[in-house]
């Protein structure tokens, strides 16, 4: 449940179950329908055991954007013993200046960690802010991946792609995205791949120690930053396997209010992975639990932090007797 959604500000809590949408009774694997720019009304059993109606606004995405109302971006804090928890809801906007400004904030805050533990859960994806967060992993300029048409694919991509345009800069201002229309104009128009590349942000206290907390609705860039962490060995992934849903994609208007999504391009890892109908399973599987939930427990994060306090508390023991 992100802070901010439209959930939550309807008052519905994590672990609450949903009986029905507008009167209408709902029954698994029936997925629930919310008009969009219309108030809908819904039912729960909340975590008292009582039957509460609730009223979610769900307002009309503006241009092209596929994300209606914006959750509160960012969640950091320390925990316990030099372990920081850091939480990103989504990624939103193509260049992602605004998210990238606040998870450099938020890295500063807390100051010299020993590990981070990064709360991925929920989070659908969206821009290239999501490169910002790659990069606070590895202190170099590290190759990510790239989108590509399938039907454009070589036999010598391997070779082609050392020679594909490198993204490597998030600007510090919405003010200076044009510059990257000069940059990368050309190539987009010429639909010539773009690799992305970490930015080398540096050194940090936390690098080797990290955790991804990740469940079924991760996806697409988010998931971009758990193949890139797996890849280089970056970090632990726990929690439920991700949802394999990497398409590039772009929307159009199709009339009464609906949008509809088409793919233009699938996205390849460095090392030539697909990920698009192929979850990521975690290191460690812990799945979700409504009824845990419903009391204010979070076994995934539990286990999160029992990794940092084990795996990678020794790690940092041995380092401080070095």
């Amino acid at each position: 449940m992100h802070p901010g959604g439209a959930a939550a500000n309807a008052g519905i809590q994590s672990g609450d179950i949903l009986l029905g949408v507008n009167g209408k009774d709902l029954k698994p694997p029936e997925h629930p329908t919310f008009p969009m720019g219309e108030q809908g009304q819904i039912e729960v059993v909340d975590a008292q055991d009582r039957r509460v109606k609730r009223t979610v606004d769900v307002a009309r995405p503006k241009g092209k954007k596929l994300h209606f109302i914006e959750p509160r971006l960012l969640d950091a804090r320390p925990l316990e013993d030099g372990i920081g928890y850091l939480k990103v809801t989504m990624f939103p906007d193509m260049v992602g200046v605004k998210v990238a400004n606040e998870i450099s904030k938020a890295i500063a805050t807390l100051g010299s960690i020993d590990e981070l533990i990064v709360d991925l859960r929920g989070n659908t994806g969206g821009g290239l802010g999501a490169l910002r967060l790659m990069s606070f992993l590895t202190p170099g300029n590290n190759p990510v991946g790239f989108a590509l048409d399938r039907r454009r694919v070589k036999k010598n991509l391997e070779t082609e792609r050392l020679k594909f345009p490198r993204f490597g800069r998030i600007p510090t201002s919405s003010k200076r995205s044009w510059l990257l229309a000069l940059q990368f104009g050309p190539s987009m128009i010429a639909k010539k791949p773009i690799v992305l590349q970490t930015e080398g942000l540096g050194t940090r206290s936390f690098h080797g120690r990290v955790i991804l907390l990740v469940d079924r609705h991760t996806a697409s860039t988010a998931e971009m930053i758990v193949a890139f962490a797996r890849e280089n060995g970056l970090a632990k992934i726990v929690g439920e396997r991700t949802a394999g849903r990497l398409l590039s994609a772009t929307s159009v208007k199709v009339g009464n209010g609906f949008r509809l999504a088409l793919p233009t391009g699938a996205y390849y890892t460095w090392q030539g992975s697909v990920l698009e109908g192929t979850p990521i399973e975690p290191d460690h599987q812990i799945d979700f639990d409504w009824r845990e939930s419903r009391v204010g427990r979070d076994r995934q994060l539990e286990r999160a932090v029992q990794l940092a306090r084990t795996e990678f508390g020794s790690k940092r023991a041995n380092k401080e007797k070095g």
